[in-house]
């Protein structure tokens, strides 16, 4: 059963979401998996692709306020699209962390969580791509959600051997923030999962 049809401008819209946060969590792997200095120069990429996907959300509401009749219900299309753009801007967040907190050489467990992000944000693309198959959409939803599991086990991990190794306070402190923006982009996706399977029990 089709929920959104695909010549619609809102479809549209939340598919070019989907590809910036793909590019983004692409870009923000392979720099921490390069290392902090690769890093480096792909942030700059990261930041364009934020601003993009502002102005993605910018015409998407302008166009909700603009269509009498939408494909979905306005609250949903405006909840999507809001969650969406919160895990763009967790990435754009953890990059400049990483950046500004010199964080040099990158822990292996956020070189591991920034590619689960990564993993999780073409579950996204193809959820989001799904809006008109509600079974497909569950099986990314659940992916999705198992993907966030495994992120909270590695973050606690990482925060218990942060505590127990690390000497210098000053690392504790930024490192427990970046594992705390990364879990943050993380609930991110399973928001949008959570939005996603709210319009299948809505429209079913």
């Amino acid at each position: 059963m089709r929920f959104l049809p695909k010549e619609e401008k809102f479809f549209e819209q939340f598919n070019h979401q989907t590809r910036i946060i793909a590019q983004a969590a692409e870009t923000l792997a392979d720099g921490v998996t390069k290392g902090n200095s690769h890093l480096k120069l792909m942030a700059p990429r990261i930041e364009e692709l934020e601003h993009e996907g502002d102005e993605v959300v910018h015409e998407l509401f302008t166009r909700l306020n603009q269509t009498f009749i939408t494909p979905l219900d306005p609250e949903d299309i405006h909840s999507l699209c809001s969650r969406l753009d919160d895990v763009l801007d967790g990435i754009e967040d953890v990059a400049h962390r990483l950046l500004s907190y010199r964080i040099d050489p990158i822990p292996g467990p956020i070189v591991q969580i920034c590619n689960l992000i990564h993993d999780c944000s073409r579950e996204l693309t193809k959820a989001v791509a799904a809006l008109d198959d509600m079974p497909r959409i569950v099986q990314h939803c659940i992916e999705i959600n198992r993907i966030e599991g495994e992120v909270d086990v590695i973050v606690r991990q990482a925060v218990v051997d942060l505590f127990d190794n690390e000497t210098n306070p000053i690392q504790v402190i930024k490192l427990k923030e970046i594992y705390d923006y990364l879990e943050s982009t993380v609930d991110a996706c399973e928001d949008v999962a959570d939005a996603l399977q709210n319009i299948v029990v809505k429209n079913s």
